[in-house]
């Protein structure tokens, strides 16, 4: 193909993408290999979110989340000013926030800058639920994944949950934002499991 007709190839396709706002993922459940597409949320709204029946602390982190969300702070201010991915500060400043801090087992700080080690900080708290345990997400848990999934080795926080779909707020998604998604989780593949709050 001459380089002018592949270069207006790939800019069309580069539209393409962007109007869509989809990443494609292949993905496999069950046996049956089937496709989601994940959009992206940078123009999803924050829910408004029924809070009547939620704890003290569930309410906070919502508060909290939201806060950060219509701001759209650098990832700097959930990292203490270091320049890192910052998925699992914003998960740990928010808990901080929220009046529910975690100890980093390596240092005993707030902030657990790692999924693995997050992952490993809630099995060692007893608070860690398996993908595969059939437990059901609330408000204020944590979602841990691997590598392997759409979001790569990532952490978010759950907003809402009802039949199979889940809400969630996270930092560091789609291009370093604090974003909200919505997806379907049952047979999903790539999610570890679930943080639960004390």
């Amino acid at each position: 193909m001459p380089p002018k007709r592949r270069n207006l190839g790939i800019a069309l396709a580069v539209v393409v993408l962007l109007l869509c706002g989809a990443t494609v993922v292949a993905v496999q459940a069950g046996g049956v290999n089937f496709v989601t597409t994940w959009w992206n949320n940078r123009d999803r709204a924050y829910p408004d979110l029924d809070t009547a029946t939620m704890s003290p602390t569930q309410r906070k982190i919502v508060d909290v989340t939201r806060a950060e969300f219509d701001a759209q702070p650098d990832g700097t201010r959930f990292s203490e000013g270091v320049e890192e991915n910052w998925c699992a500060d914003f998960v740990s400043w928010v808990m901080r926030e929220a009046g529910v801090p975690f100890e980093n087992p390596h240092s005993g700080h707030w902030r657990i800058p790692g999924v693995y080690t997050l992952t490993e900080y809630y099995q060692a708290q007893g608070r860690f639920k398996a993908a595969d345990s059939g437990y059901t997400p609330k408000p204020g848990d944590v979602m841990l994944y691997k590598k392997g999934s759409a979001f790569g080795q990532h952490t978010n926080i759950v907003l809402t949950y009802s039949d199979g779909r889940v809400t969630t707020v996270g930092g560091n998604e789609w291009g370093g934002h604090v974003t909200v998604n919505e997806f379907e989780i049952r047979g999903y593949v790539g999610l570890v499991g679930y943080g639960v709050l004390p």
